[in-house]
């Protein structure tokens, strides 16, 4: 999936909504567990009531993994009924590697080729070698961590050096190794105010923006500080979404809360 084909959907359907399916095991409806395949059936009825109002969807790989094969299998299963069905949406694994050589070939292999995800999230801290393997898939996405919402982005996202933090510094250095067409930044929402700053280096990248929702992130401070002319945003909604109800109706209560995101961001945008 390309650049201009992720903008067409943002107009078509208004909204610049991912929903991130962090399928935990343990909070799925009880009625579901009943069935063959518990996270999948949960996945595919979320998806079936949400994607009207959503332009991507973002599994959390650590959700299937826990599960072992049988969790795999969920996220395969995932990945393939979305292709089938709707193929106009972006599907993004939230796996977050970062290695190289061999290693990092082979996890984009996993990701790209094996499941046929079209972007991935990687850790850029081992620096262009361990980032380049992803970016040698055409159409395929690299969704590096920059500015994460975490209390420990404190830890090193911050540090400074000749008055450019390391987040900064990150964002700078990797124009080098992508662009726009293949590669987005992981900006989290809880640090909206740093997306000006964000902007100024990377003013026509997409970024990927989770933290909106149960970890109280402002979509209009979003918007605000880092929407540019294409929309260049991807806010993710997980819990606030596909958690918000237990019942036999969870499907519809999602609807609704997805319809409600999607409501704020048609007001919001700019074209």
């Amino acid at each position: 999936m390309n650049y201009s084909q992720i903008v067409n959907q943002i107009k078509l359907k208004k909204s610049f909504l991912c929903v991130g399916l962090d399928s935990e095991y343990n909070k799925l409806p009880k009625h579901l567990l009943k069935t063959q395949n518990p996270i999948f059936e949960f996945n595919k009825q979320i998806i079936d009531s949400t994607v009207k109002y959503a332009i991507a969807y973002k599994p959390n790989s650590a959700f299937y993994e826990s599960r072992g094969i049988e969790g795999l299998q969920s996220l395969i299963d995932t990945v393939n009924y979305l292709k089938k069905n709707y193929p106009e949406i972006l599907i993004i694994a939230d796996a977050k590697r970062g290695d190289i050589g061999n290693t990092s070939k082979l996890y984009a292999q996993t990701f790209f080729e094996t499941m046929d995800f079209d972007a991935v999230t990687v850790a850029p801290y081992m620096g262009e070698d361990s980032i380049s393997p992803f970016l040698s898939y055409k159409d395929k996405w690299v969704i590096l961590l920059a500015l994460t919402s975490n209390k420990g982005a404190e830890d090193f996202q911050y540090f400074s050096e000749n008055e450019q933090k390391l987040f900064e510094k990150v964002l700078e250095k990797s124009k080098e190794w992508g662009n726009r067409e293949n590669m987005m930044y992981v900006v989290g929402a809880t640090r909206a105010e740093m997306l000006t700053e964000v902007r100024k280096i990377v003013p026509e990248h997409f970024l990927l923006i989770p933290g909106v929702g149960t970890q109280g992130g402002s979509l209009q401070e979003v918007t605000k500080h880092g929407m540019n002319k294409n929309c260049g945003l991807i806010v993710n909604s997980s819990r606030a979404i596909i958690f918000a109800d237990s019942s036999e109706d969870f499907a519809k209560v999602a609807a609704q809360k997805a319809e409600e995101v999607q409501k704020e961001m048609s007001s919001l945008l700019r074209f």
